[in-house]
């Protein structure tokens, strides 16, 4: 038997997996155990937790794969410090973090009753990405792609996968960067937070892309497939820029050089007003974006003449770019994981040990339910120490234990225009909710969007939610019929349908989709199919359940969330939970 333990740590969205003979059987995030967003550090929680999903101790892992090495790319790195001279301390600062990085066997040990016996491998950052992709797709074959802000002193990454092999075509190297582009841009935006990026995606359909001259001063694309920055237009490759991750949320200085405000104007202040002008820049950098990932994508169809393609690294998170795959490159098939970014490194990293260990590829993820899942008992207990709680709040609780009427009891509140939390068995590896730990909504009705940002979720008025939709039902509604299990891809919306579902139609007609089955969420599936049969709209809204935090992970959370906001039903398994009035 051969036990491998991955972990992505030291950064944003820290995690750990646990894969057995070459199977997954845990994976979770830790900002969902410490309640803190994108967590940084090492995943101490989330190691816990696969360990005792599993059944195991430490002392039964034989391997601790982690996302990163310290001796990767080295050439490039003393390369550029001799060429460059950057400020001592940028020199400085990496390598403290290369020193805190080899600690692992001591956080190993607090971690557990035990010290570990085993053997770590380190896994090059972009290596585990593309592992994390490939390793656990359908495809045989597939153009592998990794892109992101940097990692092991490179931003990007492609080649070929075959079978249980990836080979490695080339790379781009610090200090040139998609991903810093896109973080420096929303900076530049006022939105100042680690990962805010989804809010430029959001806001980009509001504007045109009226920056493009701009833009491709700041990007310049390569013959190769390749990228380069304007480097005069950025500051991490000359002066340290503040990165504190210590045990919390990742904070980023600011990335940006006075000439870009020169090239572009002042920055947006957090609280300042969006102006139509910003709204075109948002564009203008997701345009950006677009133009050197499909540039590199055809490169790489017509050097290797595959039709299919795995994407990794933050920049995969992009599910508005993911979504123009087909239409801008002759790429037919696309595999993007749950947990795209920096926390899906941990699986990466353990298939990618797992394979060079002499495994055999024999697991796909078709679905993202890797992590905590509670009892019926557990629930019961929660509920009954709540009771005076409830009570006051004037809440009714019903245990339903016929999941058919369940489903149509929950259908029937949702067509009714009320905010519905759904806590179900186990919770979605990855950024996204996914019916598991979902709030659900109307599609149909058009103040639905306004109703949850009242109620719930107090976000910017532009940020679209979600629909969640029948595999089967997704050709009659989109116009593309493609599995999206993850919520990783954006399509148009058929223009027929845009004004039968408003909440989840975004303002350029289009949805990020997640295509539910029977197969990988049979209950979720049977409450979208009751929905269905009441409306004639296969479709709910999906949002996270949460409230400006990380999904809720533990039952106790979900009902908090409940309890302090204005949801109308909770439903924890079979438990029914209504407010009256």
């Amino acid at each position: 038997m051969s036990i491998i333990l991955g972990i992505n740590a030291y950064h944003g969205d820290s995690s750990a997996c646990l894969v057995k003979d070459g199977a997954l059987v845990a994976a979770a995030e830790e900002e969902r155990f410490r309640r803190i967003k994108h967590w940084a550090g090492f995943p101490s929680e989330a190691i816990r937790y696969c360990l005792a999903e599993a059944g195991i101790g430490l002392v039964d892992v034989r391997h601790v794969a982690i996302n990163q090495d310290g001796k990767a790319n080295l050439w490039k790195k003393i390369g550029f410090t001799l060429a460059k001279r950057p400020d001592l301390g940028l020199v400085m600062d990496r390598i403290k973090n290369k020193r805190e990085r080899t600690n692992v066997r001591d956080e190993l040990a607090r971690t557990s009753v035990a010290p570990f016996a085993g053997e770590v491998h380190e896994v090059e950052h972009h290596l585990a990405h593309l592992s994390s992709a490939f390793h656990v797709s359908p495809f045989d074959e597939a153009v592998v792609v990794s892109v992101d802000g940097f990692g092991d002193f490179a931003s990007a990454a492609w080649g070929i996968g075959r079978g249980a092999e990836i080979a490695i075509d080339d790379k781009v190297y610090f200090p040139h960067s998609l991903g810093i582009f896109y973080q420096a841009l929303t900076q530049w935006l006022g939105f100042p937070h680690y990962g805010d990026e989804y809010k430029v995606m959001g806001l980009a359909p509001y504007g045109q892309p009226k920056f493009m001259t701009e833009m491709r001063r700041i990007v310049q694309l390569q013959g190769d497939g390749s990228f380069k920055l304007s480097l005069g237009y950025f500051r991490h490759h000359k002066e340290k820029v503040e990165y504190e991750w210590e045990n919390g949320e990742p904070k980023v200085g600011e990335l940006f050089s006075d000439a870009l405000v020169e090239l572009l104007g002042p920055m947006r202040r957090t609280n300042e007003e969006l102006t139509q002008r910003h709204k075109d820049v948002a564009r203008s950098v997701q345009a950006m974006y677009e133009e050197a990932f499909f540039h590199l994508l055809n490169v790489l169809h017509v050097r290797h003449g595959n039709d299919k393609l795995c994407l990794a690294g933050g920049c995969a998170m992009n599910s508005v770019a993911n979504g123009k795959v087909y239409q801008n490159t002759p790429f037919k098939k696309a595999y993007i994981q749950a947990a795209a970014g920096d926390a899906g490194g941990a699986i990466g990293a353990a298939y990618a040990v797992w394979h060079k260990l002499g495994g055999s590829r024999k697991f796909v993820m078709d679905h993202a339910y890797w992590g905590p899942h509670f009892s019926d008992a557990e629930l019961l207990a929660l509920l009954d120490t709540n009771a005076t709680n409830l009570l006051e709040q004037r809440c009714s609780v019903t245990r339903i234990e016929d999941e058919s009427v369940l489903c149509a009891r929950t259908a029937t509140a949702i067509s009714e225009g009320k905010v519905v939390g759904w806590f179900q068995d186990r919770m979605e590896w990855g950024p996204r909710a996914l019916g598991n730990r979902s709030i659900l909504g109307d599609p149909r009705r058009a103040d639905m969007k306004d109703i949850l940002n009242l109620k719930i979720k107090r976000r910017e008025s532009f940020r679209p939610f979600a629909p969640s939709i029948l595999r089967e039902a997704v050709s009659e509604w989109f116009e593309q019929d493609d599995d999206v299990p993850f919520m990783m891809q954006v399509y148009p919306i058929r223009e027929e349908k845009r004004a039968l579902i408003p909440a989840v139609t975004h303002v350029d007609g289009s949805g990020r989709l997640q295509t539910v089955t029977a197969d990988t969420n049979p209950r979720y599936h049977r409450l979208i199919s009751s929905f269905s049969r009441k409306t004639g709209v296969p479709i709910v809204l999906n949002t996270s359940f949460n409230e400006n935090e990380p999904v809720v992970c533990k039952p106790e959370e979900a009902l908090d969330c409940f309890l302090r906001t204005k949801m109308d039903v909770l439903v924890m398994g079979d438990w029914f939970i209504e407010r009256k009035g």
